[in-house]
């Protein structure tokens, strides 16, 4: 499946997040306007598709600015990488998709937490 969007569906979204069987959520941070998101928007895609136990989720966030909390992007793309409610990675990431895949082939559940400001997974499925 490819990346959900915060706007698309969001019962979709909902039970997405609180499926027992996702073992990750991979977050995307970009803007519409960026060309450079839109080209790795292909490639993140594709990625989501080779992983179905992870949920992948494009976040616009000029649109959806409350997916980032207290949180700023200044760089794109900027990626989120949660196990449970636990952020694992939070950061910009040079654009080319194989950095994403080698990322996620190293972080597991019992990957460090990251100090975040980011959004509780929990809250975002109630919402």
């Amino acid at each position: 499946m490819p990346a959900l969007l915060p706007d698309s569906d969001s019962a979709v979204l909902r039970a997405a997040l609180a499926d027992p069987a996702r073992d990750r959520v991979v977050v995307c941070y970009c803007a519409a306007w960026c060309d450079t998101c839109t080209a790795y928007r292909v490639k993140f895609d594709a990625l989501a598709d080779t992983h179905p136990a992870t949920l992948f989720i494009w976040v616009d966030i000029e649109d959806h600015a409350d997916w980032l909390g207290e949180e700023d992007v200044e760089n794109f793309p900027t990626l989120s990488v949660c196990h449970g409610e636990r952020h694992v990675f939070f950061g910009p990431m040079l654009p080319h998709i194989g950095h994403l895949e080698r990322l996620l082939d190293s972080l597991n559940a019992d990957s460090a937490e990251v100090p975040t400001k980011l959004p509780n997974w929990a809250r975002l499925q109630a919402a």
